[in-house]
């Protein structure tokens, strides 16, 4: 018997959701198992989630991607949010987060759960304001792990929590000068809940208690940065830098009860700093599977962010990270839309298949070797099946005719790839 997915593993017991993902990923069955065994790769797989499709997250695993989702207090249409989870899961998202903060968040959650063949996570931390009310000092510690249990029991795979956000980060934050502070919503509600109440944040203090939750249900714990830099200036500063110390020691702490983890990173990192921000996650959290955000590469580009993050997101998948939680042209601006959530999910799934590819992973480059053969023979139906947004790619070509069928309208007649079959062919 075992209770989660790493437990089994380090029992050599080779659970059904193992079988799909290795057989998904191309892994042998021993090296997945040993992989997991040791931390380094996660299958997020909440025991009451019956309708999920495993998937895995780590080394040696395809980069995955993640949508954020959910209605907030100025935008609360939970059909619509619903619409969404059902257009990302046919757009190729590999996980989606509610990150809903107001109304009626279980009954959407429930429907999510019931629905969705993806990994699901959210922030227990936001669902606390929208059940408890605004007044975060007023939240007692049994409430807000009243909220965490109930997500468990309700099927969540992975559960955001900035565990790590501890005093002495708080002291880090306070002495090291940031142009944007806090920018995680999480972080900065545990932050106010300490700073008004004078306390330790209650998910460090009673770090034990939480992974004794997440045994239970079998719930991937995704320990937050709390900390990440919300501003170029602000990254590898020493309060994202102590937090991932923390983290660090968390880590080791879950393994030793087979609670699977994931580590949170940044944020807004410049270009130059990206690999070396993976190699300190790498180092200091022992080769847990790392979740980004972005990163963002620059801080000018509202309205452009789903692009400033794909540059960085393939850097840093090509460099360590695992799993790219996606960012929409609305980054900074607004709740985004459908429109706004598929250019995210395409650019970071993108982003994503660009690192494994560098990456060496395997059936990665082959995906591209057919899209060139079919383009090579100018047989348009071979393309758009390959596209990874078919969709889009026939309706750009629909909407500008050749007068030569063959060709497009970009060159025509004079198609390289026409005059070389016809000489060569």
């Amino acid at each position: 018997m075992y209770s989660t997915q790493m437990e089994a593993a380090k029992k050599g017991i080779f659970t059904k959701e193992m079988e799909i993902v290795a057989r998904d990923e191309n892994m042998t069955k021993e090296e997945l198992m040993e992989k997991m065994a040791q931390g380094r790769v996660v299958i997020p797989a909440n025991i009451n989630h019956k309708s999920l499709y495993p998937r895995a997250v780590g080394e040696g695993t395809k980069t995955k991607v993640n949508v954020n989702l959910g209605v907030s207090e100025d935008c609360c249409d939970y059909c619509g949010e619903m619409v969404k989870v059902q257009k990302a899961i046919e757009y190729g998202a590999d996980a989606i987060m509610d990150l809903s903060t107001f109304g009626d968040t279980k009954k959407f959650r429930r429907e999510l759960v019931e629905k969705s063949i993806v990994m699901l996570g959210t922030v227990p931390m936001y669902d606390a304001v929208a059940k408890l009310g605004k007044n975060i000092k007023e939240m007692s510690v049994e409430e807000l792990f009243r909220v965490v249990e109930e997500h468990c029991e309700d099927g969540i795979d992975f559960l955001t929590i900035h565990a790590g956000l501890n005093r002495t980060c708080v002291d880090r934050l306070k002495n090291n000068k940031r142009l944007t502070k806090i920018v995680s919503r999480g972080g900065s509600i545990l932050f106010q809940w300490m700073m008004l109440n004078d306390k330790e944040n209650p998910f460090f203090e009673h770090y034990d208690r939480l992974l004794d939750i997440c045994r239970k249900y079998d719930v991937t714990l995704s320990l937050g940065d709390g900390l990440r830099p919300g501003s170029i200036h602000d990254s590898t500063d020493a309060p994202q830098i102590q937090e991932l110390l923390i983290l660090g020691e968390l880590t080791k702490r879950a393994w030793e009860k087979d609670v699977q983890v994931m580590i949170e990173g940044p944020g807004h990192v410049p270009m130059h700093e990206i690999v070396t921000n993976m190699q300190i996650e790498k180092k200091l959290c022992h080769n847990a599977p790392f979740y980004v955000l972005g990163p963002l590469v620059t801080d000018i580009a509202p309205g452009y962010d789903h692009i400033t993050a794909a540059i960085g997101g393939a850097i840093a998948a090509s460099s360590g990270a695992d799993f790219l939680c996606y960012v929409t042209p609305a980054e900074h601006l607004r709740l985004p839309t459908l429109e706004d959530m598929k250019e995210g999910i395409m650019a970071s799934r993108i982003a994503g298949h660009a690192a494994d590819i560098a990456k060496g992973l395997k059936g990665a480059i082959e995906w591209d070797h057919r899209m060139s053969k079919f383009r090579g023979e100018l047989n348009w139906k071979g393309m758009f099946s390959e596209c990874i947004d078919p969709e889009k790619a026939e309706a750009y070509r629909a909407s500008s005719a050749p007068i030569e069928e063959e060709v497009c309208t970009m060159c025509g007649d004079l198609c390289p790839m026409k005059r070389c079959n016809e000489i060569l062919d």
